[in-house]
């Protein structure tokens, strides 16, 4: 990147279609901010109207932590004049959304949206470091995947980068479409498709189909990279063929997937992956632990090659990628006589991520005469048929060879009670009512992995031992 402003002061009116109260910053913006605890000097903030909070009651701290300007409603506008150089507009949101359309607008990146009900943040950042290796690469730090957060990326994309990845989510049906116009990726990928949100659907059919949705935004002639191996996956290539995409991909485990995985072996640090990629042969090592992390990995190839990357550069990139905090990030415990393993996937789940983290439980040898513990929390807004989906996990969690299970919230009853009784560790109401019996139950060479939904806070659980256990990065 050079130091060039991001925008252009009195550039943003016309983008963002609005009246200035005060003078525009004669520097230009340096970045954008929705939140005062990150703006940073020269950034534009702006005040939106969230769920909980307003920005507009947060202007003046934006200004007061550096903010060269701010947008605001014209409602708001009143109560707040005489600060340096107010952008008002008649909608914050939309106004956002109109510097994001104008940024990719003027943007000649190679651009990769990236959906799917698990997977989809891993990719982005496997993607992000594949194509940083490549040249200027743009994506968000963090999964920004909404209503606010796919347009705030997108309006943050410099105009020098050559390559962006957006990851996209949903909740509802109609969610992707709205968002995936706006960014108008060269390449879709749908990472695989589970029952995640099944409150707010009536089958998994319809989550493919909202899933499904991220195609319709590609530019005429496009991509479209699937999983080949999901039992939704001819649905979702009706949705890619009903495109503007020419070019339809798949990747897995599959005989005729074009990125077909031949072999995962795991490794202390990860896994070994060989494959056959458009009829050749790639093999290369992976940095996380998991059948569904090596495939995963070859949608990554896929999207880099489609980016117009070698895919043997894009292979070796990968070696150097890391399962990331709260998606699979091992560290080590410090216990008195030496260490146990922790798997941090405690960022999400829904049964087809919490299936992928038990395997990788299995997959991970204890040491010694050490164990494998599941500590595992209530999965979220699966409707009616939840308790059901929790009992199932019961025979996953044998055939990970799980040695101890913890178990926290409601639902995971269903599964606590389903298990052989020696296995049963301890069930709480709240993962606070498990944290001291776990914390106490592990010794050394002990493999325990954390799970759950966020609201289930195995978040805080995973922090928990790492400060009393002064963890430390695994590494190699």
């Amino acid at each position: 990147m050079n130091d060039a402003p991001l925008w252009s002061g009195l550039g943003l009116v016309t983008r963002l279609q609005a009246r200035v109260s005060g003078l525009p910053p004669v520097d230009g913006i340096a970045g954008l901010s929705i939140d005062t605890r990150s703006v940073k000097a020269g950034d534009l903030f702006f005040a939106i109207r969230g769920d909980v909070h307003d920005g507009h009651d947060f202007v003046r701290a934006a200004f007061a932590a550096g903010a060269a300007a701010a947008v605001v409603d014209e409602a708001h506008a009143p109560a707040l004049a005489g600060l340096p150089c107010l952008y008002v507009v008649d909608d914050v949101l939309a106004a956002l959304g109109r510097l994001g359309a104008a940024a990719r607008d003027r943007s000649d990146a190679r651009v990769v949206a990236v959906t799917g009900s698990v997977g989809k943040t891993s990719v982005k950042e496997a993607l992000r470091l594949v194509m940083a290796d490549a040249g200027t690469t743009h994506a968000s730090p963090a999964s920004f995947n909404n209503h606010w957060g796919v347009p705030l990326t997108l309006a943050r994309l410099p105009a020098e980068a050559r390559y962006a990845v957006f990851e996209i989510g949903m909740n509802h049906a109609g969610e992707i479409t709205p968002l995936v116009a706006l960014v108008r990726p060269h390449i879709a990928l749908v990472t695989t498709v589970a029952a995640a949100h099944l409150e707010h659907f009536a089958s998994v059919d319809e989550i493919a189909d909202a899933k499904g949705e991220i195609f319709s935004g590609v530019v005429p002639g496009g991509v479209a990279i699937l999983n080949r191996d999901i039992d939704t996956y001819a649905r979702l290539r009706r949705h890619a063929e009903a495109s503007p995409a020419r070019h339809v991909l798949t990747f897995g485990q599959h005989e005729e997937a074009d990125a077909r995985l031949v072999a995962c072996t795991p490794t202390r640090e990860g896994s070994d992956v060989s494959t056959r990629v458009l009829g050749r042969r790639v093999d290369f090592h992976l940095g996380a632990a998991g059948l569904h992390s090596a495939v995963n990995a070859l949608g990554v190839l896929l999207a880099a090659r489609a980016a117009g990357i070698d895919v043997d550069s894009a292979a070796a990139s990968l070696g150097r990628y890391t399962a990331g905090h709260g998606r699979g990030a091992k560290s080590l415990l410090q216990l008195g006589g030496g260490t146990a393993t922790l798997i941090d996937e405690s960022y999400n789940a829904n049964p087809t991520s919490m299936r992928a983290a038990l395997a990788v439980l299995g997959a991970t040898a204890p040491s010694g005469s050490g164990r494998r513990i599941a500590v595992l929390g209530d999965m979220r807004e699966l409707g009616p048929e939840a308790e059901r989906l929790h009992a199932e996990l019961a025979e996953d969690v044998l055939a990970a060879g799980v040695d101890r299970v913890y178990a926290a919230g409601p639902l995971s009853h269903a599964l606590f009670m389903r298990l052989p009784p020696e296995l049963r560790g301890l069930w709480g109401e709240a993962a606070t009512a498990i944290e001291g019996a776990l914390a106490d139950g592990i010794g050394p060479g002990d493999v325990v992995m954390v799970k759950g939904s966020n609201g289930s806070r195995m978040g805080p659980v995973v922090a928990a031992l790492k400060d009393r256990f002064r963890a430390k990065t695994a590494g190699r």
